[in-house]
């Protein structure tokens, strides 16, 4: 008897999460170079004893990135850069761990160190990080990620691309994991003084919400109906 409570319940905890994840993207609508995310829903199957008729639940299998690149803006700053092309740029985690991320919008420390916002290390293309001389009047990026000043090049940026861009998992901070093998850019270059916006589409986010926030109220009425009318049936049998 409970049986429809149950799938009433499993909705509306994927329901729950797809408003978590438009909510994450609505907050990053202003975040350069990020990529809104789905949610996907698949159907589980249960055989609950007793019964030869298995019951249908709603479950969240996961998430999907949307991988349409944002818009691109110029910003004149020498440390910004945009990528024009499926590929990302190489992190360094406080791990040393190396990540990926599509936002460009770096800075420097006191010690010249070139830094995500977050204050992740840039990857350099042999995996270390990058450190700018105090000493440099310019700062010149290529399209291949080479960093140049005034004396000449002090390093490249780590720009990479991947077989398929799902199996990048996020990880927060605007970064991306992944067990696949990184590959040399091929459709992929840097844009230096440029920034690559968020591929947020805040009018669709917001449709997407008052749907979700919708269908979740009117599932509740139902659940709340299906309440009163087993309570009902049950205080039918105790007073017969």
């Amino acid at each position: 008897m409970e049986n429809s409570i149950y799938i009433g319940l499993s909705r509306q905890m994927a329901l729950s999460r797809d408003m978590e994840i438009i909510s994450n993207n609505i907050a990053n609508l202003s975040t350069p170079g990020y990529r809104g995310q789905n949610l996907v829903f698949e159907e589980y199957l249960s055989n609950p004893k007793g019964t030869d008729d298995p019951l249908s639940f709603v479950n969240d299998r996961g998430q999907y990135e949307i991988t349409t690149p944002g818009s691109v803006r110029s910003t004149s700053n020498p440390l910004d850069v945009a990528l024009n092309g499926p590929g990302f740029m190489g992190v360094l985690t406080e791990e040393g761990e190396t990540v990926y991320t599509r936002a460009g919008d770096f800075t420097m420390d006191a010690n010249g160190t070139l830094l995500t916002s977050a204050g992740y290390s840039v990857a350099g293309n042999g995996g270390g990080g990058i450190t700018i001389p105090a000493n440099s009047t310019e700062i010149k990026i290529d399209e291949n990620g080479y960093i140049s000043n005034q004396d000449g090049q002090v390093g490249q940026i780590m720009m990479v691309e991947f077989e398929d861009l799902q199996e990048l998992q996020p990880l927060g901070n605007n970064t991306y994991a992944t067990n696949a093998a990184p590959m040399d850019p091929q459709n992929t270059s840097m844009k230096q003084g440029y920034l690559e916006g968020s591929n947020v589409q805040p009018v669709l986010e917001m449709s997407r919400m008052i749907e979700v926030s919708r269908t979740f109220q009117q599932l509740q009425q139902t659940l709340q109906g299906e309440h009163e009318r087993l309570r009902n049936a049950i205080q039918k049998l105790l007073a017969s």
